[in-house]
């Protein structure tokens, strides 16, 4: 049987890679299409990819002429939000496309649509196509995306959306100008497709108020199952973390700058952090917009002896196993440190929101300041034994991660074989 997928980005390319390995293993063949930044085809992960017998593995402007190429990209960029909040050219572009309208746009997308399509299944009525979940504010717009989805079906394919992170809020105001509960329309573009998988409950309750309970398929996390973490350990390429002489080394994950997050005591916490002389302190920057936090270009911070902040080549699995404890400002890849039993600190009064990670395990929750001293003195004089309450930790493999028990990547599989039936 066939696939095509569609990655976009780090998040989706890191969580989709492990479904891609098992449909491969399970005797199908894809292809998997690059409709982000060309950077990407050096990703480690891609590179597995490339190289598993059955995939073919193509950037989009490898497959255009430039000129396809660039008016696709072009009219992209005239219906991204990200580009209309710039300042000086928003107002610019969102004219430019009103003009150039939705009549002029189709014949585009419906010539690039048709092409990707053919190109997989060559004539056939049978197959799956595959996007991460696509949302009103992604840098791919929903219009490109809508078309695709309507010929997919239109040809007699399924249509899935995979998932391309976590859940690893409990709450749902966490972001900036967020101040009413209730459903969010940006999940409201899963409606287009045939399925929507998500890794558990908390990523589903965002999703249902857009979706047929028939349309919502719960099956674990790919990324963080056990099958995946074993093969990943192999893939990884080498560290450039070498392992020094500190006794209690920290790692720190930052968020995505449009969450909200009180960087002043952010701030506070490295500088106290920093004032335990065997401690060392590595801050890992969102990897799509480090550049925008506040803690990564302050000059304060970066002059500290015992501070580093992690550049783009230090992958967060090198961080994981490097470091011996991990500070969470609400982001799915602790997870895995969960799965090792490495002690996650979840920081949830340094964000506004609760943490997956806090609400499973309420040891792990740090309240106030003098909770990050005493868990760092603490870790230094007694060790790092007992940290988690076992039955709470095993409560959330078995409900975030492993649902409901861990054969995940074989449900994905068995996910996409049916959807074509």
């Amino acid at each position: 049987m066939k696939a095509l997928f569609f990655l976009r980005h780090y998040n989706d390319i890191d969580h989709i890679t492990p479904v891609i390995y098992k449909w491969i293993q399970s005797g199908h063949q894809c292809d998997v299409v690059l409709i982000g930044s060309a950077k990407f085809r050096r990703d480690f992960r891609v590179q597995f990819l490339s190289q598993l017998k059955g995939v073919r593995v193509a950037h989009m402007r490898e497959l255009f002429s430039w000129l396809h190429y660039i008016k696709w990209r072009l009219q992209m960029l005239l219906l991204t939000r990200n580009v209309r909040r710039v300042k000086i050219i928003g107002n610019l572009v969102a004219a430019l496309a009103e003009r150039f309208d939705e009549k002029k746009r189709e014949p585009l997308w419906r010539y690039t649509a048709n092409f990707l399509l053919e190109r997989c299944f060559a004539g056939s009525n049978q197959g799956v196509v595959a996007f991460d979940w696509i949302e009103r504010n992604s840098v791919i717009c929903v219009e490109w995306v809508e078309v695709v989805v309507a010929m997919a079906k239109d040809k007699g394919f399924s249509v899935v959306s995979l998932p391309h992170g976590d859940s690893p809020h409990a709450s749902q105001l966490i972001r900036r100008g967020e101040r009413q509960v209730g459903p969010d329309a940006l999940f409201s573009t899963a409606a287009i497709f045939d399925k929507l998988v998500v890794p558990n409950e908390l990523c589903a309750i965002r999703f249902r108020p857009f979706l047929s309970e028939n349309k919502i398929a719960v099956l674990g996390s790919p990324r963080y199952c056990e099958e995946w973490l074993s093969v990943l350990s192999g893939l990884m390429p080498p560290s450039p973390l070498v392992r020094s002489n500190s006794r209690l080394k920290v790692v720190i994950f930052l968020r995505k700058a449009n969450f909200t997050t009180f960087w002043e005591e952010v701030e506070e916490v490295v500088q106290m952090i920093a004032e335990f002389p065997e401690v060392e302190l590595i801050i890992k920057p969102h990897t799509r917009s480090g550049w925008k936090q506040s803690l990564t270009t302050n000059n304060t911070i970066r002059k500290l002896r015992n501070v580093r902040i992690a550049d783009d080549n230090t992958h967060s699995v090198h961080l994981m196993n490097w470091s011996d404890v991990v500070i969470d400002l609400a982001t799915s890849v602790v997870f895995e440190s969960v799965r090792a039993k490495k002690p996650v600190l979840a920081a949830d009064y340094l964000i506004a929101g609760r943490s997956a990670v806090a609400y499973y395990m309420p040891e792990t929750e740090l309240k106030c300041r003098d909770d990050v001293y005493e868990r760092i003195n603490g870790f230094l004089t007694r060790g790092l034994d007992s940290f988690y309450v076992e039955e709470n930790r095993q409560r959330f493999l078995k409900e975030m991660l492993d649902v409901p028990d861990g054969n995940v990547l074989s449900r994905f599989v068995k996910l996409l074989e049916t959807s074509t039936k």
